[in-house]
């Protein structure tokens, strides 16, 4: 393809964040910035000129910078970014405090409420107030098992407005799955919901709650926020109050907002838990402030006033990132629930209700609403969307098509991608940048994001490698959870390159500058000693209309890998021979006669996480009778037993 999907005007670009960043940078530092790739280099070979610069443009406040601004920058893990500096990260998010949108909540068709700066503010004040008075402060664990609601905020910035550390799970989660999260961080106070909706439906969580708290002693106290039932019973939750009850004995006031180091610990997030108890990564108030004040304006061009969204639930890291828009100036617009009911419509009623200027999402929904056959540019206005995002596993080609064909065909369209692990991304938008079909914009400003060989060596334009990062970044984990000697910390992202981030993302960096990636690195085919990248299968499969989803493993076979792929079929569908030709067909002609797979099997449903992303090596354990770790971080654990003892894998 030589032609961008699409290319931002003139008068586009010189609007943008980005463009009045590289003049700043231009003049403080007299470098000439020509273009996006010239500011990435910049970036990456200046990293303490970069960050300071990123503080400088999007005003952070601190109650100190300090001199210093890179220690030990040879040294990943080891570098320390402002080892002087002293702020508070709720202090950040809550710059305003008038009488306009700070966050707007849809619980499906529900729910529709609305709350001020001021009302987040002197809320998050009398929690601090209320949390201070039960003896939480610096380093205690404040967690969450709450949806995606305003209350869920104001409970995570009360905590960070301590010095406390803030942790969260969705209510959809198991109790087993809640207790391998929180048992292993020993929260002092959960605040949970009494229940939430569900494809129309009201879902009680009080009978897991007080699971739960039988078996997480620390908590002595439990703040129960209302949504579906306003005054719920409470009997049998020791020490459970309800959360207007726990303020009502404080009054909103100035915030005393505890400054600290910038390293000081504010998120403990969980990996998926597919392959044991979850990791709990530990980030930092700093780094994490940093990476999403620059992603947010920079990179996705998130301006004062600006109205943004992001389908995802607390349990997922796009909550902790779109939570950071508020440092930005936007208004956060909150969605809990389904976002196919009633309709596939909902997202798109509210982007245009609300005026909505970023849509966020995961490439699994854009694929579902081309299967659905909606066209949200016929029905829908959307005239105040100037950007989409896309995350959770890549977007494939025929995603973009979509999105530029069916919602909207002025739009700048962004795939991103990173991690629970840097709670970020490594790659992402570029607004100023034109948009190449099937491929994500741009390196991250500041991540020096390569693809290496198994020799440590970088692959050309085009070849696939490991996703690594050469340079130290101020948003790394500051460490994992009772990580003695930070053994698994390095065990996680440095074992493979020495003194190099590797992610475990298989990726091309293409000549436009751009990534593309291919599926995680532990779940990349090897038949006949090949590599493939899943990615490759899935985009050929969903292609065929009969098929809603797909997932692909290497089962072992006969001293080598076989690809054996499994599909999930539209209603009334069989696979009969037929169908398995026109697969086989579509794959062969589409990438190559090694990515066909030997079996193609029916099953009922696929397995997935809790954020949506399919659970590739799960599934390969269960085929090859392997027990499956924790699988209450599955979405749908009885999933996983459509896939053991197949007869059609015995031959």
């Amino acid at each position: 393809m030589d032609r961008p999907l699409w290319q931002p005007s003139a008068a586009r670009i010189a609007g943008t964040n980005l463009t009045r960043f590289m003049a700043a940078v231009d003049r403080a530092w007299g470098f000439k910035t020509a273009d996006y790739r010239t500011l990435h280099k910049w970036s990456i070979e200046n990293p303490a000129r970069f960050w300071t610069s990123i503080w400088d443009f999007c005003g952070v406040i601190a109650e100190t910078r300090g001199e210093r601004v890179l220690v030990d920058g040879d040294k990943m893990p080891g570098a320390t970014f402002f080892p002087d500096a002293k702020l508070n990260f709720a202090e950040n998010l809550l710059r305003q405090r008038d009488e306009s949108d700070a966050l707007v909540f849809w619980g499906e068709d529900q729910i529709k409420r609305r709350m001020s700066h001021k009302e987040l503010y002197d809320l998050v004040s009398c929690l601090a107030q209320a949390f201070r008075a039960e003896g939480v402060g610096v380093g205690d664990r404040v967690a969450g098992y709450l949806p995606n609601m305003p209350e869920t905020i104001a409970a995570m910035l009360a905590a960070a407005s301590l010095g406390a550390v803030w942790s969260s799970c969705s209510p959809d989660f198991g109790v087993r799955g809640v207790l391998d999260r929180f048992g292993q961080i020993e929260p002092k106070i959960l605040v949970a919901a009494e229940g939430y909706y569900y494809n129309g439906k009201a879902f009680d969580s009080l009978d897991k709650v007080r699971d739960i708290l039988k078996e997480l002693p620390t908590a002595k106290r439990t703040v129960i926020v209302p949504y579906t039932r306003q005054r719920p019973d409470l009997a049998g939750l020791a020490g459970a109050v309800m959360l207007a009850d726990y303020v009502a004995a404080h009054r909103p006031r100035d915030i005393d907002f505890a400054r600290l180091p910038f390293n000081h610990p504010l998120y403990i997030m969980f990996s998926s838990g597919t392959t044991g108890v979850p990791k709990c990564i530990v980030h930092g108030a700093g780094g994490t402030l940093l990476q999403h004040l620059k992603e947010h304006q920079l990179q996705s061009d998130v301006r004062p006033g600006d109205r943004v969204f992001y389908f995802t639930t607390c349990g997922w890291m796009m909550w902790n990132w779109l939570v950071s828009g508020l440092a930005s100036g936007a208004t956060l617009l909150l969605f809990d629930g389904s976002p196919f009911h009633p309709s596939g419509n909902i997202i798109f009623d509210y982007a245009d209700a609300e005026g909505m200027t970023l849509f966020g999402t995961s490439a699994k929904y854009i694929d579902a609403l081309a299967k659905a056959g909606l066209e949200p540019k016929k029905t829908h206005k959307l005239a105040s969307v100037r950007a989409m995002t896309s995350t959770g596993s890549p977007l494939s080609p025929e995603g973009f098509d979509y999105v530029y064909q069916k919602v909207k065909s002025e739009i700048c369209l962004s795939s991103i991608s990173g991690g629970t692990d840097i709670v970020s991304c490594f790659v992402l938008g570029n607004p100023i940048g034109p948009v190449w079909k099937g491929e994500i914009q741009a390196l991250g400003l500041g991540m020096a994001v390569a693809a290496w060989d198994d020799d440590g060596k970088p692959c050309p334009a085009g070849e696939k490698g490991e996703l690594v990062c050469t340079v130290p970044f101020p948003c790394m984990p500051i460490g994992f959870w009772n990580d003695p000697g930070d053994a698994k910390y390095r065990a996680a992202y440095f074992d493979k390159y020495p003194n190099i981030w590797c992610h475990g993302d298989y990726v091309a960096i293409t000549e436009h500058g751009g990534m593309i990636i291919y599926g995680r690195s532990d779940s990349v085919l090897n038949p006949g000693g090949v590599r493939i990248g899943t990615a490759e299968i899935y985009r050929q499969v969903e292609q065929v209309d009969a098929v809603l989803e797909s997932l692909v493993i290497g089962q072992d076979w006969d001293n080598d890998v076989r690809v054996v792929l499994f599909v999930k079929l539209r209603e009334g569908v069989k696979l009969d021979q037929a169908l398995q030709d026109k697969i086989r067909k579509q794959i062969r002609q589409n990438a190559t006669p090694r990515h066909v797979p030997a079996k193609i099997i029916q099953v009922a449903d696929i397995p997935r996480t809790k954020s949506g992303k399919i659970v590739e090596l799960a599934v390969r354990n269960v085929v090859h009778g392997r027990p499956v770790k924790n699988v209450e971080a599955l979405a749908n654990p009885e999933a996983l037993e459509l896939y053991r003892n197949l007869a059609e894998l015995r031959g």
